[in-house]
């Protein structure tokens, strides 16, 4: 009995990994899986971001385009060029590129964990496996079971954030960095103009959408793999 309580956590722990390194991935697609950044254009037409900047929306996008590269490694520096407040000056400023740098590192630091609990979810399913688990039946049941564990955790954030989206943001930034960096001034921080908090609120659901949809996805290969092994058991 112990032997199978082990064996059906480990199974579970498995899936948990697999479901949060889909979280990461749904963070990566929802950021940067359009090229052209379209989402990113809707947005600033929405929240009339080039009459906060005084910009052209082509010097936003080439901005952003620049700064969507840094986040992701393929640029060193955070210093751009460009007509913002009518004159040609660097968009972002000291401040910017200090937090910047630490929302990189937290980025880069997500992506390389993803792997980290790929490779979590490889062993966990061979020592699963190892232990004699019954793999085929077990596989969809310990997913439905972390689904649900998780799915329960993630309404629960879910309702937080709707409550009141600018208290959990807050307290997102208060755990996860160690300054107050973050804190930027409309008034002197061209880049808290160019992705006010509505901006962060649209992109917290649209990860959301993007997380549900690879979840239900999975969920519909768990339920053919279920019907699979069952409609095998009845023909034995």
């Amino acid at each position: 009995m112990k032997n199978n309580g082990l064996k059906n956590a480990v199974a579970v722990l498995a899936m948990f990994c697999l479901i949060i390194a889909v979280l990461i991935t749904s963070f990566q697609a929802a950021i940067y899986g359009d090229t052209k950044y379209r989402f990113y254009e809707k947005e600033y037409e929405r929240y009339e971001v080039t009459e906060e900047l005084n910009m052209e929306m082509a010097d936003v996008m080439a901005v952003t385009h620049y700064m969507m590269d840094y986040l992701i490694g393929r640029e060193e520096v955070l210093s751009i060029e460009t007509m913002v407040d009518g004159q040609r000056q660097d968009f972002f400023n000291e401040q910017d590129r200090l937090h910047m740098e630490d929302v990189k590192n937290l980025f880069l630091g997500g992506l390389a964990l993803r792997w980290w609990l790929l490779g979590g979810f490889a062993v966990l399913t061979a020592l699963f496996v190892w232990l004699k688990g019954d793999w085929k039946r077990w596989i969809p049941k310990a997913y439905f079971i972390g689904l649900g564990i998780f799915g329960v955790l993630t309404v629960i954030l879910g309702v937080l954030f709707a409550s009141d989206f600018t208290k959990y943001f807050t307290i997102f930034h208060e755990i996860f960095f160690t300054n107050d960096l973050w804190m930027f001034d409309p008034e002197t921080d061209y880049m808290i103009r160019m992705l006010p908090e509505g901006f962060f609120y649209d992109m917290v659901m649209r990860i959301g959408l993007v997380f549900a949809g690879l979840l239900v996805l999975l969920f519909a290969a768990a339920l053919i793999w279920k019907w699979v092994i069952k409609k095998k058991a009845d023909k034995i």
